[in-house]
């Protein structure tokens, strides 16, 4: 593995690497949603460039026999392609006179531009996750060729997020994927969520979590009219992490010390029918 802080010009200690290091990853874990309803492949190590794409269509489902030697139909690839690994990445900088108060004074330096670095890689991950990247031809849980759409209805009626849900559901159920779903929604959605159903007592969410069992987040990166309803697990889509979140030394630049937050990533969508978009027809 490379060790991406050994460089003769970094001037942090392995203790300050390792505290800065904590902090990038902490801060990406607070916000990254993605993660949240998409299983990670890997990580496969950070040289590996490619990786491949298999589609699977059908749903037969298995077969019953006593003796096991009937003809069947194997689950198989429909397609097969390759895709490039890109690097997501966000530079900041320490500044020497910065690090020579923090030497001569015996305090903490301040990492939180670091942090800033994580937090904007991890928008572009999210943003990637579900939107896409247009400039690799790369697309997101939200523009699949092949997924499942259900039209949006007036979530500001009472109990039509609710309505809204089960019938998405509903249509994943008969395409056959049968969950668990998460739902992903942009934060006007989701803050329309937040209402008393009818006469129950209870917020509407709480009823939409009964049935999308792994989770109901909000995402910025994700368009007011619109929310996706996924039915979760490897076998549909996953993300092939080449490298995870890491910090790199970048040297010396102008007596300054620039430095990189970056990881290798890409989607991998397998079943674009367990996926529905919530959309506005």
């Amino acid at each position: 593995m490379v060790n991406f802080s050994m460089h003769t010009e970094n001037p942090l200690s392995d203790e300050e690497m390792t505290r800065l290091t904590q902090i990038i990853i902490e801060t990406a874990r607070r916000q990254l949603v993605g993660r949240r309803c998409v299983e990670i492949y890997g990580p496969l190590g950070a040289g590996v460039q490619s990786v491949q794409l298999d589609t699977f269509l059908g749903q037969d489902v298995g077969n019953v026999d006593l003796l096991g030697d009937i003809d069947t139909h194997p689950v198989h690839s429909e397609s097969r392609k390759t895709l490039q690994i890109p690097i997501i990445f966000k530079d900041f900088e320490l500044y020497w006179r910065d690090i020579e108060t923090s030497r001569e004074f015996k305090i903490p330096l301040d990492f939180s531009v670091g942090a800033g670095a994580s937090a904007f890689c991890a928008l572009k991950e999210d943003d990637m996750i579900f939107n896409g990247e247009r400039n690799l031809q790369y697309p997101g849980l939200l523009n699949v060729e092949g997924r499942l759409r259900y039209p949006l209805g007036d979530w500001d009626i009472d109990g039509q997020s609710f309505q809204d849900t089960v019938k998405a559901t509903e249509l994943l159920l008969t395409h056959g994927h049968y969950g668990p779903y998460a739902m992903v929604s942009g934060p006007k959605l989701f803050s329309k969520m937040h209402r008393i159903y009818r006469d129950s007592g209870v917020l509407e969410i709480e009823h939409i979590r009964n049935i999308v069992t792994a989770g109901v987040y909000q995402c910025s990166v994700i368009r007011d009219d619109m929310a996706v309803i996924l039915s979760t697990g490897r076998q549909n889509f996953d993300i092939a992490m080449a490298q995870d979140l890491r910090v790199a030394y970048l040297g010396a630049q102008k007596m300054n010390h620039p430095y990189r937050v970056f990881e290798c990533f890409v989607l991998r969508i397998k079943r674009p029918q367990a996926i529905c978009t919530l959309e506005q027809s």
